[in-house]
């Protein structure tokens, strides 16, 4: 069984990942400066993905810190909507979710 410090460690790394990420995107982003038509379409139609995912991955820190948030408060593993207590095995797939199974339905 993981326990709230595992998890912790767990978030934190994932976290961090996704920072590396959020910083490689943006600077993707900023090297993109053709002057060709051609290519700037090119780089416009990437500029879309990387945005994408940058978006996925600030959500996803969003929703980190909101774990950690609860950790640090004693709160982590607990469903914020019913308070019953979140499956390990849910908690495993997504450690950062405040909802059991029933309520994230």
């Amino acid at each position: 069984m993981t326990t709230t410090a595992q998890y912790k460690t767990k978030l934190l790394a994932r976290r961090a990942e996704l920072v590396e990420r959020s910083e490689e995107v943006e600077a993707e982003l900023d090297a993109h400066n053709s002057k060709d038509w051609e290519e700037l379409a090119v780089e416009r139609e990437t500029d879309e993905v990387l945005e994408g995912l940058g978006n996925n991955a600030a959500a996803e820190i969003i929703r980190i810190d909101a774990a950690l948030k609860r950790i640090e408060e004693g709160q982590f593993g607990f469903c914020v909507k019913c308070d019953d207590q979140i499956s390990a095995e849910r908690l495993e797939l997504l450690p950062y979710t405040p909802f059991c199974r029933d309520c994230a339905k």
